[in-house]
């Protein structure tokens, strides 16, 4: 009797422990569920449908739409994939060189799309020291045919980097490296040396360019080359284009002291020297402003044959960074080609983040910063794209591969698209 009333006990606890443990499960179960529901409920308010438990880490661009739009979802997992380095854009240089395969697979644009930009060609010039594929993907983003394009490399840079860009560059009939380099030092007057040496060039090419842009390899345009054009012609009438004012108080440290390049193992530097400089020449007043400019075929002329032009040169030698109060101190004066000697910021050049204590913005950095200038991220570009200038700077493609690409990607995107020519299948980018 004791037995079976003991067996009776056992089994009742058996079947209440099987009866919790189906109810911890369902509830669990429907637990998993609701997780699941709420999850599928977000991503449908979202603007694209994204892998929740598998990441492919080699198609992080199928995110660049998204990212554009400033989607979250999109920029999450953005970010993830960049962070797990996304395959990397490798320029492929053949060997033996195979000029036609180096066009076709890095989807350079053959033609001019336009009779408007055929019959308008701009000259440029490019100042490179690292990045192979970043300045790869700069040029393929602005070279057309009926332009011209002087390439000036750092003389501090590795020899492979050279060689490379001189290979490149010798498969385009309008493209050159320039004729004098320079060993360029950031805020020196080497840097403002590449560039006229690059114009000295330029002014005896066979193509009959209107205007002159310079660039540096961490810069990436928002207008199309057709965009570009209009902008000089429509709201400047081709005239030249420097932003800047008549120089501040706090910028006067600049001009008022000597400076000094100096190149040792390959570091270069400049440093003040305790010497003051004597007035500027000719009575000039001097302005500051961007290095960055839009410049008439006519204006660089006077530029290298001037001699207000040449004395300031020669005066501007032993400054801090002179690029930044010689090109907008010429285009000031009344009587020099093309000039605008009224405008003070204006002229939507570069769109460039400084940082808070290096100068005003409007826009809050979401890369990181690198010389007091925002290396831009994900979550910038949405921001970048919505700008009225012409370029922006500055871009890094090893570190932010993803971010160069999502860019490039709406770049090439509209260019096809203002186009009516018919369109090559490798101008379609598919890196």
């Amino acid at each position: 009797m004791d037995r079976k009333f003991g067996s009776s006990n056992t089994a009742r606890s058996e079947l209440l422990g099987y009866s919790n443990m189906n109810k911890i499960k369902l509830i669990f179960f429907i637990a998993l569920l609701v997780m699941f529901i709420c999850i599928l409920a977000y991503l449908k308010t979202s603007t694209i449908v994204y892998p929740i438990l598998r990441y492919e880490q080699y198609n992080c661009s199928r995110y660049c739409s998204a990212i554009l739009n400033g989607d979250t979802a999109a920029l999450w997992l953005g970010e993830r994939c960049e962070k797990q380095k996304p395959k990397i854009f490798h320029v492929h240089i053949p060997v033996p060189i195979n000029c036609t395969r180096i066009k076709l697979e890095n989807h350079f644009i053959t033609s001019s799309l336009s009779q408007e930009e055929a019959s308008y060609p701009l000259a440029y010039i490019i100042i490179i020291h690292q990045e192979f594929e970043m300045f790869v993907k700069l040029l393929r983003a602005i070279y057309r045919p009926q332009n011209v394009y002087c390439i000036h490399v750092d003389q501090k840079s590795p020899k492979d980097y050279q060689r490379k860009v001189k290979t490149l560059s010798d498969c385009f009939h309008n493209i050159f490296l320039a004729s004098k380099m320079e060993y360029v030092v950031y805020g020196g007057f080497s840097r403002l040396q590449a560039d006229i040496n690059c114009m000295k060039d330029l002014v005896n090419s066979t193509v009959a360019w209107k205007e002159v842009i310079n660039l540096c390899g961490q810069d990436f345009p928002i207008k199309t080359n057709r965009e570009i054009i209009w902008y000089i012609k429509n709201k400047w009438g081709g005239r030249n284009i420097t932003p800047g004012i008549q120089q501040p108080p706090h910028m006067k440290y600049r001009t008022e002291y000597s400076y000094k390049e100096e190149i040792k193992n390959s570091k270069a530097k400049i440093y003040k020297l305790n010497q003051k400089k004597a007035a500027p020449p000719l009575e000039l007043t001097i302005y500051f402003g961007t290095a960055y400019y839009v410049l008439t075929r006519q204006f660089v002329e006077f530029v290298l044959e001037d001699a207000r032009a040449l004395a300031l040169l020669e005066w501007s030698r032993d400054t801090y960074s002179p690029d930044e109060h010689y090109w907008v101190t010429l285009n000031r004066l009344k009587d020099a080609p093309d000039t605008t000697p009224n405008v003070s910021w204006d002229g939507d050049v570069r769109a460039v983040v400084w940082a808070p204590h290096a100068g005003p913005t409007s826009h809050d950095c979401k890369g990181y910063y690198r010389n007091d200038i925002c290396v831009y991220g994900l979550r910038d570009l949405k921001w970048i794209i919505q700008q009225p200038t012409m370029f922006a700077n500055k871009f890094e493609q090893t570190t932010n591969p993803l971010t160069v690409a999502c860019m490039e990607q709406w770049h090439r995107d509209r260019i096809l698209n203002q186009t009516s020519e018919t369109i090559q299948p490798h101008w379609y980018l598919q890196d």
